[in-house]
């Protein structure tokens, strides 16, 4: 039997870490001993426990610790870490870390280093000279670069509830169609005032279904009194947006009366070309081409708008970008600093965004297929709100709230 001893540290309990730790332990058909647990005595102090763990091999153990790791469970005795050079641009040295989402740290030097932006499956990157590391993906690995190979002297801390406060995030919710949102609802427009009050940043991230639905006036509502400062979107939701702001209809469809316009599809490809005529969306704006719409709010608030485009796309309109590897590298330059994701009928969109950010954002999640609310709450334990809802009332109750409570407080909302 080839064994090791780890420690776990934080609110092990309420976050349900230690029961997590010992049940993969024996999935993994090792065994365990409790050396030591010392419990917090209220809601504030955290835990501490010593594990032993033993597996049948060596390989099998290392295989469990790793597994460990993501929980947040150290190995007692610290270790550097291993490096290897890349062999190439863009490949991996053979047995390279491979992250997750969790803040990382990795010993070098003697001192312990926090892995900058941590997000899914990349490898770590460390450069001696200047005592860093980074995640980093395939594409921007160079030949030569030091990569982590194994697990040793690598350090996840595994995120937690909050303790100060009860907050919604709590509780990984993932609301039926049938519950009432309302309570739900009212408390994350008090998180949106929250962050906007402290600066934080919020990152919308939308499909043509806030259009087609007839919500896309409330996100402008919230466009435009400052709760969004980032958007990233399809060129879907665009030529919507802008075909509703000039024709009034939605792929052809009527959005006031919800009959199918005599124009159809020529509407769509009408509005497409008015924004390439115009030289983009910003200038489509400032030619007063587009005077109303998601877009154009956007525009006028300063919100960051990346458009990644795919081989559905007509146009596209300029501005999109199609190259999905520099969409993802521009959308990883955006998300670093965001407090909020907000994700509305985009699963596809959404799923990228959420292996980039850290699982200490906050995560929002809107769709009436509770598949994919499933599906993108489950990678947040703690920080993750899923509501199983058409977005146009979710929208309408959430600025309904953010208006009431900035009225109740004698505030404007702008």
């Amino acid at each position: 039997m080839s064994s090791e001893t780890v420690e776990l540290r934080g609110h092990i309990i309420d976050s349900l870490i230690l029961p997590k730790v010992l049940d993969e332990i024996l999935t993994r058909g090792a065994e365990f001993t409790i050396a030591e647990i010392r419990i917090g005595q209220n809601r504030v102090d955290q835990s501490y426990a010593r594990i032993d763990v033993s597996s049948a091999s060596n390989d099998a153990l290392g295989d469990l610790l790793l597994r460990l790791r993501q929980h947040g469970a150290e190995v007692v005795e610290r270790k550097e870490v291993q490096l290897a050079p890349a062999p190439a641009d863009g490949v991996f040295p053979e047995d390279f870390y491979v992250t997750t989402n969790q803040q990382t740290f990795a010993q070098i030097g003697g001192k312990e280093l926090a892995v900058e932006s941590p997000m899914m499956d990349s490898a770590i990157v460390v450069n001696r000279d200047g005592r860093t590391a980074r995640s980093v993906k395939f594409y921007e690995v160079r030949k030569g670069d030091d990569v982590v190979v194994g697990q040793q002297g690598i350090r996840v801390q595994a995120a937690e509830r909050e303790t100060s406060h009860t907050s919604v995030f709590n509780f990984n919710n993932q609301i039926s169609s049938e519950t009432p949102k309302t309570a739900i609802i009212r408390e994350l427009a008090g998180e949106f005032q929250r962050i906007r009050k402290e600066h934080g940043q919020i990152l919308v991230v939308a499909g043509p279904a806030v259009v087609h639905t007839g919500a896309g006036a409330y996100l402008e509502s919230l466009i435009t009194h400052g709760y969004v400062q980032r958007l990233f979107t399809g060129n879907g939701l665009a030529v919507y947006d802008v075909e509703s702001a000039l024709y009034g209809t939605s792929l052809g469809v009527n959005l006031e009366h919800g009959a199918l316009s005599d124009a159809g599809h020529v509407n769509h490809m009408r509005a497409i070309n008015r924004i390439r005529e115009a030289g983009g969306i910003a200038e489509a704006v400032e030619q007063k081409i587009l005077t109303r719409g998601i877009m154009h709010a956007c525009v006028r608030q300063g919100v960051d708008i990346v458009l990644s485009g795919s081989i559905r796309d007509e146009g596209p309109i300029p501005g999109v970008t199609t190259d999905a590897v520099e969409a993802q590298r521009i959308m990883r330059e955006k998300v670093r600093d965001v407090a909020l994701v907000l994700m509305m009928g985009s699963m596809l969109h959404s799923i990228a965004v959420l292996n980039m950010v850290p699982a200490t954002v906050k995560i929002v999640c809107v769709d009436i297929d509770p598949r994919v609310v499933n599906r993108l709450t489950s990678y947040q334990p703690f920080q993750a709100v899923g509501l199983v809802t058409d977005v146009k009332p979710f929208l309408r109750e959430l600025t309904e709230n953010i208006e009431a409570s900035a009225g109740a407080n004698g505030a404007a909302v702008a």
